[in-house]
């Protein structure tokens, strides 16, 4: 949910200057990166050509290089095919470098090479030694960097990267798309889109707001104030619809975002603290100011348990406004806000945890803590399985409801007990897969049929891969699309609805509207801005590589899109009192709108898009 994705479009798209196979009105082209030290490669070095075979015209078969660090004589080879190029021989180069039984290539092997294909020796070396076609191999490896490509093979079908197997019939039918494939691709497209999420919050948002405002309108406020009970013998759990939406179902969206906390903290933008400055700081300042903002209008009034209203950025807002600005929001600005939102995600489960609690029961709590440890034994003696930590979840959760003290947490504390390693020694398991995978021989009239021993095989390749992934990041796999297509849009649905007449808009002048608007579209991006400017010039952090102190205060605005977290903590503010309630609701949602669209505007006005020249080589180009 907070991170990046990457672009899954091929850019740029085949030119002129790519080495092609196959005419250009072709039904399938097919874009590899590749290079040709990587053993991956080889081996998929011969399916290509038997795919070529297959398919004939149909087919237009493009390499692009992508030499590795991991591959030391990647680069000399990819400039050894471009050299063979320049004398009219890619593809002999090409098929000759991936055909001989190399385990490491060198210069000698390259010279070889081209005396076997009859090249011009002497220029061929001379072009080596000067590097010569490095320029275009660069060219090649940026393009690759752009698409999205992380590893070699990668392959783009008709010009959208092919995450799915490699095998003839699917990428025959990545190209061709039959309308049951169509309809996959299409929802599978949509919710691989950062802003997608965004998309349907905002749809279910603007339906509670028509619902609640309709004719029928009465029916929406007693949808969630429905009663709906849980008996277990002598004990009972009654909470109304609403309550089970913000008490119980959000607590599965909580424990997502604290798998990305502990992900962030681990491996990402959080885990050292010169990575870490930045973001933080930003995140205090962020949240600093607004409260101040808001204090100084409410302070002393019936208001003022609302303070930490402003105080919350909604990340599946702010991401998915970047996502749609493109180009525009550089990436490392992206990867910045995103470790800024987890961090302000933390500061907005402390303020819940600490502020927003009714009367505590500390005999409910002590029972929460020995929940906890139960879970962090499971944790220290390597229990993989989640089902031991859902079943001791949902018993810490149902502590935490009797405790008063808010039960979203125990979502948060549960994913930090969650194992984030892999098994100590992952080596056993790749020397499994790869024996499972070369000892897969069948006779040729067999290949083709769907048998128990091929079954076998799929079935252990798939224990063994999730036994390689560690359980944190597979539940935060697995839970990312519930909890940003499912579980916040329904949070909307259930909080969004406020009865809108002029009364309300009138209330918009009110303190504690003032507080809220001022605070999350004035107070977060002063917040961010003043004190990361501050540490800036202490010389503890700087800027993002590539973004502009005119980037960085524009999409400070962005942050100022309060709105899921913003209405969670209204909720938890002002749970007796439906009048500051509905005040709170529509504040939010003025404010949010602010931020989002002047924050927009300034983003695109003070950025840049990148270009592409004829000849596929990315330039920099201002607005």
């Amino acid at each position: 949910m907070m991170g990046i994705e990457e672009s899954k479009i091929l850019n740029p798209p085949v030119s002129d200057r790519d080495h092609t196979q196959g005419p250009e009105t072709a039904q399938i082209t097919l874009v590899q990166y590749g290079n040709y030290e990587c053993p991956h490669c080889r081996r998929i070095h011969s399916v290509m050509q038997a795919r070529q075979r297959r398919l004939g015209e149909r087919l237009r078969f493009v390499f692009r290089h992508l030499p590795t660090p991991a591959h030391a004589h990647s680069q000399l080879a990819a400039e050894a095919a471009e050299a063979a190029a320049a004398q009219g021989k890619f593809w002999e180069m090409h098929d000759y470098l991936f055909e001989q039984p190399y385990e490491v290539l060198n210069e000698e092997h390259f010279v070889q090479a081209a005396e076997a294909i009859g090249l011009d020796v002497e220029r061929f070396k001379r072009d080596l030694r000067e590097h010569i076609y490095a320029d275009h191999v660069k060219e090649d490896f940026d393009s690759g960097m752009l698409s999205g490509v992380n590893g070699t093979p990668t392959f783009f079908v008709n010009g959208v990267r092919h995450d799915d197997p490699w095998d003839f019939y699917s990428v025959v039918e990545a190209a061709e798309k039959p309308l049951a494939v169509k309809i996959r691709s299409l929802a599978q497209d949509f919710t691989s889109l950062a802003a997608a999420g965004s998309l349907v919050l905002l749809f279910n948002t603007i339906l509670a707001l028509v619902w609640a405002n309709s004719p029928i309108g009465e029916s929406y406020f007693r949808l969630w104030e429905t009663q709906l009970a849980v008996t277990l013998g002598s004990f009972t759990f009654s909470e109304h619809l609403l309550g089970w939406v913000n008490d119980g179902l959000m607590v599965i969206f909580f424990f997502v975002v604290g798998l990305e906390i502990k992900r962030e903290v681990l491996t990402g933008e959080l885990a050292s603290p010169k990575k870490a400055a930045l973001p933080i700081a930003g995140a205090l300042g962020g949240m600093i100011a607004p409260a101040i903002i808001y204090t100084a209008f409410n302070y002393g009034g019936p208001a003022m348990p609302g303070w930490g209203i402003p105080m919350a950025t909604d990340i599946a807002f702010t991401l998915g406004v970047l996502a749609l600005l493109g180009a525009r929001a550089p990436l490392p600005l992206k990867i910045f806000f995103a470790a800024l939102a987890i961090a302000d995600d933390l500061g907005a489960v402390l303020v819940i945890a600490l502020f927003y609690t009714s009367d505590i029961s500390f005999v409910a709590l002590g029972v929460a803590a020995i929940f906890f440890i139960m879970l962090i034994f499971l944790n220290r003696i390597r229990v993989y399985s989640a089902i031991p930590y859902v079943l001791l979840g949902i018993g810490m959760w149902a502590a935490f409801v009797v405790s008063g003290v808010h039960p979203t947490i125990a979502g948060v504390l549960v994913a930090m007990t969650i194992p984030a390693r892999s098994p100590i020694n992952i080596r056993p398991l790749l020397v499994q897969a790869q024996s499972v995978v070369d000892d897969f021989e069948v006779p040729e009239e067999w290949r083709d049929t769907i048998d128990s021993r091929r079954q076998a095989t799929i079935q252990t390749l798939e224990t063994i891969t999730n036994k390689m992934q560690s359980p944190a990041r597979r539940l935060e796999h697995q839970l990312n699309n519930l909890s940003i297509f499912f579980i916040l849009p329904i949070f909307a649905l259930a909080n969004a609805g406020v009865h809108l007449d002029l009364s309300a808009a009138s209330n918009l002048a009110s303190p504690v509207s003032l507080g809220i608007i001022l605070g999350l579209f004035i107070g977060k991006p002063l917040g961010v801005t003043l004190i990361c400017l501050t540490i800036i010039k202490l010389g503890l952090a700087e800027l993002p590589s590539g973004v502009t102190w005119r980037h960085f205060i524009s999409s400070t605005f962005l942050a100022g899109i309060g709105f899921t977290m913003s209405l969670f903590i209204a909720g938890a503010a002002f749970p007796d009192n439906p009048a500051l309630l509905n005040t709170a609701k529509l504040a939010i949602f003025t404010a949010s709108i602010l931020a989002g669209l002047i924050g927009s505007l300034l983003v695109y006005l003070n950025s840049s898009v990148p270009k592409t020249t004829a000849q596929g080589k990315v330039v920099a180009a201002t607005s």
